[in-house]
């Protein structure tokens, strides 16, 4: 019971950290050390080390001599994810229309709704809400695919690309645009179009790797 409780709380202290690299709470250079982050988190060095040691294997920190320095993700790599992405999403989205269930369409419809909904509110919390609904879509794509591999991959990449989508959907007119594009990817689904989903899913995926084509962060 004690090994099962301490691997738990290794699990959420990686995701904890992970979402705060990636999401620029701590800097890309920044020296980071078991005490600082223990002391931060409120738990043992135990945890905090086991999440360390994951995050060093997913390239996001790196042992420096003096300490663990954030790699995080830089302008380059999320220009790499997104080409991998359009590749492999597209491919995702083709077998999502041939297995989607009505259940799951009317799960996408709903978030698709809640979109629109905080795009007509506006502001900086609606921006953040629809970041969110941004990742359940996609998500349940992913899902849909039947696959756990292209699940694990995609899953894996869109997470990693988090700071730049939260860029990307305070822009309205991005968010906008990329509301319509899960639409179009929608409706290619509800008609167990693959071909067509296959096309809406390369025209997110560049439309949207273009929008960030410039950002520095």
């Amino acid at each position: 019971m004690r090994e099962h409780r301490s691997i738990s709380i290794a699990d959420q202290i990686f995701e904890q950290l992970e979402h705060d690299i990636l999401s620029g709470k701590y800097a890309r250079g920044e020296t980071l050390s078991e005490l600082r982050l223990s002391n931060e988190l409120g738990v043992s060095r135990t945890p905090v080390r086991e999440a360390i040691r994951r995050l060093e294997q997913e390239n996001i920190l790196e042992e420096s001599g003096r300490g663990m320095i954030v790699v995080g993700i830089t302008h380059e790599d999320m220009m790499d994810m997104y080409e991998i992405r359009m590749e492999v999403e597209s491919l995702a989205a083709r077998r999502a229309a041939e297995r989607i269930t009505d259940v799951e369409l009317k799960e996408m419809r709903n978030i698709l709704d809640l979109q629109q909904f905080y795009l007509g509110k506006g502001g900086a919390d609606s921006s953040n809400q629809i970041r969110n609904l941004d990742s359940q879509f996609h998500d349940l794509l992913y899902r849909c695919s039947g696959s756990k591999v292209y699940y694990n991959v995609l899953h894996s990449l869109h997470k990693k690309i988090t700071k730049f989508r939260m860029a990307s959907v305070s822009k309205q007119s991005r968010a906008k645009a990329s509301i319509a594009e899960h639409e179009a990817i929608y409706e290619a689904l509800a008609a167990h179009d693959g071909d067509r989903a296959y096309a809406a899913a390369v025209q997110h995926m560049n439309n949207a790797r273009d929008s960030m084509a410039g950002m520095e962060l």
